[in-house]
């Protein structure tokens, strides 16, 4: 199968978050966005707004920024669309918005399928783990300008996919469960077909022949299916981060954001000058995975192919420094030191623990902390607490 890979500015950035509803009384999850995406459509010349879209649920809309040099633009691009969703949520008065990996407490049996065809196959197809995909994340698009470096840089990327995974952590809580995850959407995301880590493939002509096979018998219809961690995206002609969890902040997407493309530039540079670049064994990429999910920033991770350990704090540290004169030359530096903010202050999972604790458990105050950080930027998380009781 013959898989054309799409011309792309180097080192360009797209970003898409997902967003989720909630009743402003109850903290519950919300079937409306349906209504709000007709409202978004209504106001568009076209018809359909050209960024905003639906997703699996119905109590969730995927904001899309635009192609961009600077992750400050797609970040920009982002907020304006949420500024469009907010104004028809407060137009409707009983709503809000969050965004983070999962639903403190809301039930699966209770949210509502969008209704596309490919959604209504995926869920007849994956039944019980299709319906509880309560899920929300940030994708992040990398463009890469030679068709040959796409896997050998996805395959780089996954020595870091425990870093942003961790970074991005913010779905501690399950359907009313303390998990003891930091990322329990890590982990319940790889349960559909083809979805979590990808297979190690030699070249292009590998996952043209991993991806023909998949549509021959009946797996997928075409590559768009393909639901890796870390993937090619051939109509963008990028890499897509996929990893990440919803994060509740603006500066938190911006941050994770100038890393991927950092990241991305700076394998794309080494390629450029002959190196090889650092591929773990699948087994160590796996453990990594599970590592960030369960401990967050207090991982342990696998940086070498030798076995050699270190904190995921201690090793992001280092590699702000390493990527400082990237960052610099693709004018993100102010974005990347976000996750620097991140790791002094603590990751979204960490927050909304802080949170539920100082409300003796009550979740809703979890959620109405999350409602307050899409709104205002990271706030202390006893002040939320206060604030939701």
């Amino acid at each position: 199968m013959h898989i054309d890979f799409a011309r792309s500015a180097r080192s360009t950035v797209g970003l898409e978050w997902e967003i989720a509803i909630v009743d402003r009384a109850t903290g519950e999850l919300a079937s409306v966005a349906d209504e709000v995406l007709r409202i978004l459509d209504a106001g568009s010349t076209s018809g359909r707004h050209p960024f905003i879209t639906s997703e699996l649920l119905t109590n969730t809309v995927e904001l899309v920024s635009g192609v961009h040099e600077r992750v400050a633009g797609a970040v920009a691009d982002l907020e304006g669309q949420l500024a469009e969703v907010r104004e028809v949520i407060d137009g409707l008065g009983e709503y809000e918005l969050v965004c983070s990996g999962s639903h403190p407490f809301s039930q699966w049996y209770d949210q509502h399928l969008t209704d596309k065809p490919r959604y209504h196959k995926l869920i007849d197809r994956t039944r019980w783990w299709g319906r509880n995909m309560m899920i929300w994340g940030i994708h992040v698009h990398v463009g890469i300008d030679e068709r040959d470096k796409a896997l050998p840089i996805l395959d780089g990327l996954l020595a870091y996919l425990p870093h942003l995974q961790a970074l991005s952590a913010s779905s501690p809580f399950w359907a009313g469960v303390d998990t003891g995850y930091a990322s329990n959407r890590a982990l319940m995301f790889q349960q559909l077909p083809t979805a979590g880590l990808p297979y190690p493939l030699a070249d292009w002509a590998a996952y043209e022949r991993y991806v023909g096979d998949l549509v021959r018998t009946g797996v997928i219809e075409d590559h768009s299916e393909v639901r890796w961690d870390i993937r090619p995206s051939p109509r963008w002609g990028t890499v897509e981060v996929r990893v990440c969890d919803g994060v509740s902040t603006a500066a938190e997407i911006a941050a994770i954001g100038a890393l991927v493309q950092c990241l991305v530039e700076w394998m794309s540079t080494r390629l450029d000058e002959g190196h090889t670049l650092t591929v773990l064994q699948p087994w160590y990429v796996r453990e990594n995975k599970w590592r960030a999910a369960r401990y967050g920033l207090d991982a342990e991770v696998i940086t070498d192919v030798a076995g050699t350990e270190r904190l995921v704090t201690d090793d992001l540290r280092e590699l702000l420094t390493t990527l400082a004169p990237i960052a610099e030359r693709l004018g993100c530096a102010a974005e990347l030191q976000g996750v620097r903010q991140t790791l002094d202050g603590g990751a979204s999972y960490q927050r909304q623990l802080r949170v539920a604790e100082a409300a003796g458990g009550d979740l809703r105050a979890v959620v109405a902390h999350l409602a307050r950080e899409l709104r205002d930027g990271v706030v202390p998380a006893t002040d939320a607490a206060a604030s939701a009781s």
